[in-house]
């Protein structure tokens, strides 16, 4: 008797699940060196896989070594999978071709999509930010936070020391501690490490002398110019943001902050995080007409669709949008769409705008105001 097919869920849990092994062995191993006895998340990986192939009548990746090679050299679209058409793209990988590394899209899978069983790490410790503040009473302290993990993801001693030297931080100090993790020796080449000039995280080694950077923005842009070299003889204990907050926190953080400059050279009020982090900016016109946003820097639409939700009502805005990078949309034709079609009804009002048409209806609005 033939097998029934996967049900399309199989294919969405086998995502999560191989997507967790990958950035699970990435953390903690060489995804090239993996021997007998696997991980248990990479050995259910393997197993899932190869049920789905079996189930399909294709032929199933061998070891976990070869599954990992499928990962980088052929697009989820050539896997024998059931179609998910809007959750996958024609060229994602979960691998980067190139370097082997988990794409931004692999992280995507293992901490936002719903069927995560754990809240992603991002979401508790900022959580733990804001209840810690709020608890204090120091709304400067909140917004003194994010920008210190947006603008220094990597810290020195002398770095740390100044930190945890800041008065105005002291009700996170505790987060900090851990937050902040030791970096090994293998980010550094020729005696230093380096970090991205555009991004500003550590950038890694690989070979041909060449650096990789973890944004798909930057590798997008070319090869990362290099910002600060610090040798090991001089950085004494260097620590970096864990990934999650890297990729979830620093990476639209920066954005948001860039977003935040632009609309202060048309001489708007800009607060950001108000409230405790309601939402990312309250922009308010000479005409009192104040705007809510939010700025999601999201590698799939899909996910941005599914958590998608009303930008919180307190503080009081006239309007309000979702702001996603122009460069995420020119890197997958038809995001907007995708993220229309997938978001549910509770938010079916929510506009999502790129950051450059945000700004220009914003110039827009300041041109007639002074007409």
């Amino acid at each position: 008797m033939p097998l029934d097919p996967p049900a399309p869920y199989a294919t969405v849990t086998l995502l999560i699940t191989l997507s967790t092994a990958l950035v699970r062995a990435d953390r903690e191993t060489d995804l090239g060196s993996f021997r007998l006895p696997y991980d248990a998340e990479a050995q259910r990986a393997l197993d899932r896989t190869v049920l789905a192939c079996l189930l399909r009548g294709a032929e199933p990746p061998a070891s976990l070594p070869e599954l990992f090679a499928w990962c980088r050299e052929r697009p989820l679209s050539d896997w024998p999978l059931d179609a998910l058409p809007d959750a996958v793209g024609q060229e994602d990988r979960l691998l980067d071709p190139e370097h082997g590394r988990p794409t931004e899209l692999c992280h995507e899978w293992a901490t936002r999509s719903r069927d995560s069983a754990t809240e992603a790490r991002d979401r508790q410790v900022i959580r733990a930010a804001l209840r810690a503040c709020t608890e204090a009473g120091e709304e400067d302290a909140y917004t003194a936070f994010r920008r210190l993990l947006i603008e220094r993801p990597v810290l020195t001693a002398t770095d740390a020391f100044a930190v945890t030297s800041d008065l105005v931080l002291e009700p996170v100090k505790g987060i900090l501690s851990t937050i902040y993790q030791e970096v090994p020796e293998s980010y550094a080449r020729d005696g230093f490490y380096a970090t991205c000039g555009r991004c500003l995280t550590l950038l890694v080694p690989v070979r041909g002398g060449q650096w990789w950077c973890e944004r798909d923005r930057c590798r997008r842009d070319g090869p990362p110019p290099i910002g600060r070299e610090l040798p090991i003889s001089e950085v004494g204990d260097l620590r970096q943001l864990e990934r999650p907050l890297r990729q979830f926190v620093t990476g639209p953080g920066r954005a948001e902050v860039e977003l935040e400059r632009r609309l202060r050279a048309l001489s708007l009020k800009v607060q950001m995080w108000p409230n405790f982090d309601s939402y990312d900016l309250r922009i308010t016109f000479a005409d009192g007409h104040v705007w809510a946003i939010d700025v999601k820097d999201w590698a799939h639409p899909y996910f941005l669709a599914r958590a998608a939700r009303p930008v919180p009502a307190a503080p009081p805005y006239d309007e309000a949008f979702w702001v996603v990078p122009r460069h995420r949309v020119e890197d997958r034709p038809g995001y907007l769409a995708v993220f229309a079609r997938n978001r549910p009804g509770s938010a079916a009002s929510l506009v999502l705008l790129t950051d450059d048409a945000l700004v220009r209806r914003a110039h827009a609005r300041v041109k007639e105001h002074h007409a």
